[in-house]
């Protein structure tokens, strides 16, 4: 069966949130975006999700306090870390609460291809 993976895209940057939409889109996925945590975590309650692309640091609820509240509802969600504040703490304290991966920003198609190829091993899609 082959259905499109539904990501949210969670990012206080309007330019980085149409780059990464567009990268998911070109690989066959369905997009949302959440312009900060509180968003995302108001999105992961409405939507049946198969993965949330997250920011680190963002206005109101940041991407580490996001993650926790996410994991807490929804333990088996892939969440996959894009930030620019990659400190080696943030990336260990990140994957100890069940991210999937950590990218670092500037991102490149290679690293957004091979995360989306993950996922839908994960979820059991195919490539469209």
């Amino acid at each position: 069966m082959n259905r499109k993976l539904k990501i949210l895209i969670t990012d206080d940057s309007k330019l980085l949130r149409k780059k990464l939409r567009e990268e998911l889109e070109s690989l066959g996925c369905e997009v949302l975006e959440a312009s900060n945590g509180k968003e995302a975590i108001q999105i992961n309650l409405q939507e049946h999700l198969d993965a949330i692309f997250l920011d680190i640091v963002m206005p109101e609820v940041g991407g580490i306090e996001a993650l926790q509240v996410i994991k807490e509802v929804n333990p088996d969600l892939p969440v996959v870390m894009v930030s620019s504040a990659g400190t080696p703490q943030k990336l260990i304290r990140t994957l100890k609460m069940g991210a999937m991966d950590f990218i670092q920003k500037p991102y490149t198609s290679d690293q957004i291809r091979k995360a989306v190829g993950t996922l839908q091993r994960k979820a059991g899609v195919h490539d469209q």
